[in-house]
């Protein structure tokens, strides 16, 4: 078993990774039936959080079918780290994660996210100052480093865990990579295999198929994965990890059928969760990786990102099968 603080884990788990605008309540709700271990929200702010900021404050939702869940959160400042800390919970999830990891300028500026790779030492102090601020088991994400010149994932492995975290997810790419490039997990196998680590450590990056997600758990030796972009609009990825590595039989890709039951219930949680509007709005960048590889995709597209009407909606979905019915046998991941 894979042990979190208290949280027992089966032997290899699939963790979700936090990605923002994608893993809400509503997505995370679909990863979880199809067979995900841990789910991460979307990153949080923490200058949202301790100012009360709407946005930030929702992306605390949390129920009780997605747990285990962590909260991820973001910042650069020792006090709103403390203080968001304490926020945290108080909305019950079972983990507070540290992101060090993301790369976009608008975050990095502000030496949050993965600009803090540029200075190691005030990580580890917010990491310390956040354990000491509650009661949940601190998890971090972070990136090998800031750029090929500053990669010192081993040592930053090494003094977070020094100072309380609980386990580590790794993206095997530098900032300066952003989602380019090749992901080298060769650093993440050299933490795992410092002798000095007893922390869980998570590899991501590139997991896109069940053969990669054994080749790397088998080569690099990591407890656990983290999917990101391979389960957007495809959250059957989990499952089908699962089964193969369970048999070495590949599960045949979900049906056109299974493909409209999930995007019906994803418009469905959408709106409950977020409102009419806005659960139309931002359900609309979901459609096409739900339907990808099937012939005809940019017209059904086009008719489900402008409608505005959710009964509507529901038609169109349900008129797929019988429109496109015939295609199921070419319909693939």
């Amino acid at each position: 078993m894979v042990r979190i603080g208290d949280i027992q884990l089966n032997d290899f788990p699939l963790l979700l990774a936090p990605m923002e605008d994608v893993s809400d309540p509503p997505f995370r709700a679909l990863c979880k039936k199809f067979g995900c271990d841990l789910l991460y929200t979307e990153f949080i702010s923490v200058e949202g959080l301790i100012r009360d900021a709407d946005k930030s404050v929702r992306k605390l939702d949390i129920y009780d079918e997605e747990r285990p869940i962590g909260v991820q959160i973001f910042g650069a400042e020792l006090d709103s780290m403390m203080k968001a800390a304490h926020i945290v919970e108080a909305a019950k999830p079972e983990i507070l994660d540290i992101n060090y990891g993301c790369p976009v300028q608008k975050v990095v500026c502000k030496m949050a996210g993965a600009g803090i790779l540029k200075d190691i030492s005030k990580m580890v102090r917010l990491t310390e100052a956040v354990v000491k601020s509650t009661n949940l088991p601190v998890t971090v994400k972070t990136r090998l480093g800031w750029d090929e010149n500053s990669i010192h994932i081993v040592e930053v492995a090494e003094r977070l865990q020094d100072v309380g975290i609980k386990a580590l997810s790794i993206h095997a790419r530098t900032r300066a990579q952003m989602y380019k490039g090749h992901s080298d997990w060769e650093w993440i196998n050299r933490v795992k295999n410092n002798p000095r680590l007893h922390i869980p450590v998570f590899g991501n990056g590139d997991i896109d198929s069940p053969q990669k997600a054994l080749e790397y758990r088998r080569k690099y030796e990591v407890d656990g994965i983290m999917i990101g972009r391979a389960s957007i609009g495809y959250p059957w990825i989990f499952r089908e990890i699962k089964h193969y590595m369970a048999t070495g039989e590949l599960l045949d890709p979900p049906t056109l059928e299974e493909r409209i039951s999930a995007a019906k219930e994803h418009l469905m949680r959408s709106v409950e969760w977020k409102g009419i509007k806005l659960g139309i709005l931002e359900m609309r960048r979901h459609y096409s990786n739900y339907f990808r590889g099937m012939p005809g995709v940019k017209d059904l597209r086009a008719r489900l990102v402008t409608e505005p009407e959710f009964p509507v909606l529901l038609e169109i979905l349900d008129s797929i099968a019988d429109h496109y019915g015939h295609l199921n046998s070419v319909i693939a991941n």
